[in-house]
């Protein structure tokens, strides 16, 4: 991965996936608030004479972003800017195109850019740029089996004892992933809530896992551990799909939230009074 950089002073990063179906099946995946959280974060657009001007994206709990449309010529393109990461850092511009192909397919592209005169920047787009994929593979399945579908969405991230690869061997063990390869027909053991499906994508490094899910509903699950600022976390996201996604996530959440706690106490939880 690396950093296109221009005279001006532009610099950017690119990340594009081919996926099926038309330009408009696909845009209504990536430029409406019901798409993009079918495969990303919860996602909101907000409207003003019948066009959006802002996009929210919850990233978790004092993680929301909210972003200024800067361009918008559906089924093909929509860009947005919003300030930078962290205090002092340049605006960040999103670029989403979608193109056809033949065969039924469609690339879509996401260009990060921002002006700087110096590298000093160069690693947050970077950072940015190295997590598209995983969430991609998540685009290309829900426009495989499920485009079009009602979607809701289960996500906690925790921390997690030792070193990421050590966090790793801990969850897939616990959710019965160890040593997964993609195709094969996994479940969890009792005492984890109604988890089984297909595996599409397992790897050590990066530390992550992706489950067409027969239970505990049709959806994907995406499993990872991931050092986050000398944290290590782990990272467990069920995308629901179907007329019951709703209420299968309404039975199932509290399930999982209970199991993280249990297995994933926050600092505050280990801690007794005196």
């Amino acid at each position: 991965m690396s950093v296109k950089k221009e005279a001006s002073g532009r610099r950017s990063v690119q990340v594009e996936v081919e996926v099926p179906g038309t330009p408009e099946e696909v845009w209504q995946a990536i430029a409406t608030g019901p798409g993009i959280s079918s495969w990303f974060v919860p996602a909101e657009f907000e409207m003003r004479d019948g066009k959006p001007v802002k996009v929210k994206l919850d990233f978790g709990p004092g993680m929301e972003s909210s972003s200024t449309v800067t361009a918008w010529d559906p089924p093909r393109r929509w860009a947005a800017e919003s300030p930078g990461w962290q205090p002092g850092s340049p605006i960040i511009a999103d670029e989403w195109s979608v193109e056809a192909r033949a065969g039924g397919t469609c690339v879509v592209r996401i260009v990060h850019s921002l002006f700087a005169s110096t590298d000093e920047w160069d690693n947050q787009i970077e950072g940015t740029e190295s997590g598209w994929p995983a969430f991609f593979r998540i685009l290309r399945i829900y426009l495989t089996h499920f485009r079009g579908q009602r979607s809701a969405i289960m996500q906690w991230i925790a921390p997690a004892a030792g070193t990421e690869a050590e966090a790793w061997e801990t969850l897939t063990a616990a959710l019965g992933l160890k040593g997964a390869a993609s195709g094969q027909h996994r479940a969890a053991p009792t005492g984890v809530p109604s988890l089984s499906g297909v595996v599409e994508h397992f790897t050590q490094s990066p530390a992550s896992a992706l489950l067409r899910l027969g239970k505990p509903g049709p959806g994907t699950a995406a499993f990872g551990a991931v050092n986050f600022g000398g944290s290590i976390m782990v990272t467990l996201n069920f995308y629901l799909y179907g007329d019951q996604a709703a209420a299968t996530a309404s039975r199932e959440t509290p399930l999982w939230q209970a199991w993280i706690e249990k297995h994933y106490p926050t600092p505050a939880e280990t801690t007794k009074p005196e």
